[in-house]
C-alpha cells in the first residue's frame, strides 16, 4: 500500500527535508496589507520587513476545507492513503477544516499535532519511518498519535512586540520586557503557548541558558531527531547551540528557519529546540 505523509506549511521544513521524507505540503495564506500569497511564496524576511516598516502584523489564514479537499484529492491520485498532521487545534482552525475535508475520502487520517513548527516535523518524520517499515495507515496514525503528548516544543524570544501586536501579551508585559530586557521562554503545553522561564541580559547568552534549562527540564529525549529552528539568529549562536545538542548525544540535528506563518506570530530573534521527550520508548 502506498501511503503519503502530509502537513501544512507551518511544519517549517527545508526543501531538502521535504524531498527526503516525501512530505506533501499544503500552505497557509499570508496577507501583507494589500498583498497576499502562500506561506513559502512570502518569506520570513518579507514578514520582518513589513512589520518594521508598517508597525503592524501581517494576517495569516488557515487552510480552508476546499483547499484541503483539493490537496487530499490530488495526493490520492498517486497514493492509496494519506496521514496528515495539522497545526494544534488550540492555535488554528486548520485541524477542524482538515477533518471535514478528510470525511469526503476513504483513507485520509488527520492528526491534531497539539504543537507547531518543527514539533509537527518530528511527528511527520516518525510517521514516514513507520510507512517505510510497511505499517498500515491506521497503524501509522495510531502509533504516531501516541507520541504527540511527548513532543517538547519551546522557543526563546528576544522581544515580545509581535506577541503584543497579536494580542498574546499585555501592554504591561511589553513595557516590562522592554525596560528590563526580559527574554521570555515560550513552551507548548496541551496545544497552547504558555510563558515559561524569564531571562534577562544578552540574547546570545540567554539562548544558551535556555537550551540547557530545557534539556534539564525535559530530560528524557529520543535522541534520534532534534530540530534547531529559528526566525533570525547569529550564525555563531546557531553553531554553539548545535554543539550543545551534539554533546548531549543527539544524532540528527536538523537546523531549519521558520516560515512566514510562524514568523508572523513569533517575530525576529526567536530560536527553539524541539524533540520528542519519551526516550524513544514509544517509537
Amino acid at each position: 500500500m502506498k501511503i503519503a505523509v502530509s502537513a501544512e506549511s507551518t511544519v517549517d521544513l527545508t526543501p531538502e527535508i521535504i524531498e527526503k521524507y516525501d512530505v506533501k505540503i499544503v500552505p497557509f495564506t499570508v496577507i501583507l496589507g494589500d498583498k497576499s500569497g502562500y506561506d513559502g511564496e512570502i518569506t520570513s524576511d518579507e514578514i520582518i520587513s513589513f512589520v518594521n516598516e508598517h508597525k503592524i502584523l501581517p494576517k495569516t489564514s488557515a487552510v480552508n476545507e476546499e483547499q484541503y479537499t483539493e490537496h487530499f484529492s490530488k495526493i490520492l491520485g498517486e497514493y492509496d492513503a494519506v496521514v496528515h498532521f495539522s497545526l494544534s487545534s488550540e492555535l488554528s482552525a486548520a485541524y477542524g477544516n482538515a477533518v471535514k475535508a478528510a470525511a469526503k475520502f476513504k483513507n485520509v487520517f488527520v492528526a491534531d499535532s497539539r504543537t507547531l513548527s518543527t514539533g509537527i516535523a518530528l511527528l511527520v518524520i516518525y510517521a514516514k519511518k513507520l510507512i517505510d517499515k510497511g505499517l498500515s495507515p491506521q497503524e501509522v496514525y495510531e502509533k504516531t498519535c501516541r507520541r504527540i503528548p511527548y513532543v517538547q516544543a519551546s522557543f526563546e524570544l528576544k522581544r515580545v512586540d509581535y506577541l503584543y501586536k497579536g494580542g498574546r501579551c499585555s501592554a504591561l508585559a511589553l513595557l516590562g520586557a522592554n525596560l528590563f530586557k526580559i527574554r521570555p521562554q515560550i513552551i507548548l503545553k496541551e496545544g497552547r503557548m504558555i510563558a515559561g522561564k524569564k531571562y534577562r541580559g544578552n540574547f546570545e547568552h540567554v539562548v544558551k541558558n535556555y537550551v540547557r534549562d530545557i534539556l534539564e527540564q525535559f530530560d528524557n529525549p529520543d535522541k534520534e531527531e532534534v530540530f534547531l529552528t529559528y526566525t533570525t539568529a547569529n550564525p555563531q549562536t546557531l553553531a554553539e547551540v548545535r554543539e550543545i545538542l551534539k554533546e548531549r548525544g543527539f544524532k540528527n540535528i536538523n537546523v531549519t528557519r521558520a516560515g512566514a506563518t510562524i514568523t508572523s506570530h513569533c517575530g525576529e530573534d526567536c530560536l527553539g529546540i524541539l524533540y520528542i521527550n519519551d526516550g524513544g520508548k514509544n517509537a
